[in-house]
This record gives C-alpha cells, sequence and structure tokens, in this order.
C-alpha cells in the first residue's frame, strides 16, 4: 500500500503542525499573508488585529498582496472562529510578539481555531533578528509548495551595503522612528525593541534612543519633546492607527519638525520579505542621502 504523505511543520512555540495533504487554503494575520506572497504563497484569506479596521485590511501592512482574490474576513476580537473558518482553511499562519501568543485575536478564538484546523505562529518580536524572522517565512513557504523564484538577495545585499557606506563616517543624520497620536503627543519607538530597527542599527544608522520610563515598545512625549531631539530623518508610522501625517498640519511642532527633517513612511509591522525588506532600506537610504548630501 502506498503510503500517505504528510505535511507537517514545527511554529515558534515548538508546536508541530500536521496535515494528511499539503495546506492549500491559507487564512493568514496580514503581514504574515503579506510575506508569504512575496515569498510565492498566495493566501486565501487575510485577517487583522484590533488596530485594524474590520472592513478593508490595512494598507500599510499588506505590501505587493493584492487586492482581488484574496478575502479579508475581518479583525481583532470582534472576530469569532465561525467567521474565520468560513472559508474552510486548512491552515491558520498567525504572528506572535513572545510567549507563543496568538496575536490579533482573543485566546479562545485562538483555542478554538486549534481544535479544528492546524495553526502555524511565527514569532516576530525580540526572540529573533530580522533576517531569521525572514527565514522562519521562507521555511514555511517552502513546505507549503512555493516554487523556486528570485530571492531578492542580491538586490538587499546591495541596499545594506548602499545604506553602510552612507552611514559610514562623522556626520551621520538623527533618525528618530515614531507613531503620531494626535496633535498633543507621539509615540518614540525603542529601536532596540523592534527587528527591522536594529537592523538599521547594525548598519550604523544614528537612531535616537528615548529616555528611560514607562513604555516597553514605545515612550509617549508630547511634540514638543520629540521636536527637541533633533531629528534630521523621521520613521513615520503610516499604519491606519498612526494619526495621519496630512492630519498633523494643525500642529505646529509637527511643521516645525517636517520644515527641517525627510520623513519616511515606516510600518512598524513590516512585510519580512527581501523584496519589502529592499524598498524600506532604499528609502532610508535616500533620505540619509538627502540629508548629508553624499
Amino acid at each position: 500500500m502506498r503510503e500517505r504523505t504528510v505535511w507537517q511543520f514545527s511554529d515558534d512555540r515548538g508546536q508541530v503542525s500536521t496535515a494528511e495533504r499539503r495546506p492549500a487554503r491559507v487564512l493568514a494575520y496580514v503581514q504574515a499573508g503579506a510575506t508569504l506572497w512575496d515569498h510565492g504563497i498566495r493566501p486565501s484569506a487575510i485577517f487583522g488585529s484590533d488596530h485594524d479596521d474590520h472592513a478593508v485590511p490595512d494598507a500599510a501592512k499588506t505590501g505587493s498582496l493584492p487586492s482581488a482574490g484574496i478575502r479579508y474576513v475581518g479583525a481583532g476580537s470582534a472576530l469569532d472562529a465561525d467567521t474565520l473558518l468560513s472559508g474552510e482553511p486548512d491552515l491558520v499562519v498567525a504572528v506572535s510578539y513572545g510567549g507563543g501568543h496568538v496575536y490579533g485575536l482573543a485566546p479562545k478564538t485562538a483555542e478554538h481555531l486549534e481544535e479544528n484546523v492546524p495553526v502555524v505562529v511565527i514569532d516576530v518580536g525580540q526572540a529573533r533578528s530580522f533576517t531569521e524572522v525572514g527565514e522562519r517565512f521562507a521555511r514555511l513557504a517552502e513546505s507549503l509548495g512555493a516554487g523556486t523564484a528570485p530571492s531578492g538577495a542580491q538586490d538587499l545585499e546591495a541596499a545594506r551595503d548602499r545604506l553602510r557606506a552612507r552611514c559610514a563616517g562623522p556626520g551621520r543624520p538623527r533618525v528618530l522612528a515614531l507613531s503620531p497620536a494626535g496633535q498633543e503627543q507621539a509615540h518614540l519607538a525603542r529601536p532596540r525593541m523592534w527587528p527591522e530597527l536594529r537592523v538599521l542599527a547594525g548598519l550604523g544608522v544614528d537612531l535616537v534612543e528615548p529616555a528611560e520610563g514607562p513604555g516597553a515598545n514605545w515612550s509617549t512625549v508630547g511634540w514638543a519633546e520629540a521636536r527637541a531631539l533633533r531629528p534630521a530623518i523621521v520613521l513615520a508610522d503610516v499604519r491606519a492607527n498612526a494619526t495621519p501625517l496630512d492630519g498633523l498640519r494643525t500642529s505646529e511642532e509637527w511643521a516645525a519638525i517636517e520644515r527641517t527633517a525627510g520623513v519616511v513612511p515606516w510600518n512598524p509591522e513590516p512585510v519580512c520579505s527581501p523584496q519589502a525588506h529592499t524598498r524600506f532600506l532604499t528609502l532610508v537610504a535616500d533620505a540619509v542621502e538627502s540629508a548629508t548630501g553624499r
């Protein structure tokens, strides 16, 4: 008798998901779905978190994911397992920021999902470097049958080299990563807590470190305090849950920052693929070049 082929994958919780055949209908958290797409796997549906709109996915997070043919089932704690399972997925790909907790879903919903379908969780927090997170997604995509596609490794290495060269020597521009939080305040990112920002630091980017205080990932300050840090470049969170930059036009402090600093769009939930990472590094290198003239 011919043996049945069994698919399996060990996720970042150490849990092994198995199936009697290779999964073909993948439901994924939007960040995971966009990353899998870049690695050659088309998800059948995606879902968001409590930060996201329930009707449409956040364009800042979807990367190159096509809008047609991929169902968006909703977002966050408003989702129930029946809605998530309505498209009959044979695999769910979720992300975690540590502790194995499924990000974006209520714990009971995630538990119910696992009773009905294999769930793979990839840790996108501090446990691994950005490169290692990307490699985990690449291995998952390979297990799901991704064909051999251009890796983008050569372009990525060129983007790294360019940024490293722009940040070499004295006179590096100060770079501040933040998430606008209304007319009065901003959340300043603590660079060591964000894998993609740690990449920038490793390439020589002079990232501003907020003062110690409350907030593990962010330091919430007034715009005047953010301005006092004298950034030459601002990496501005452009996710839907952040205040749109156009909505800050009446803030005198933001206007003063914008007059003296280059602004680069930043997604703190990045697509973890070489292609997307190359685009981000290129934007940062362009901004550094503009700020330094070299």
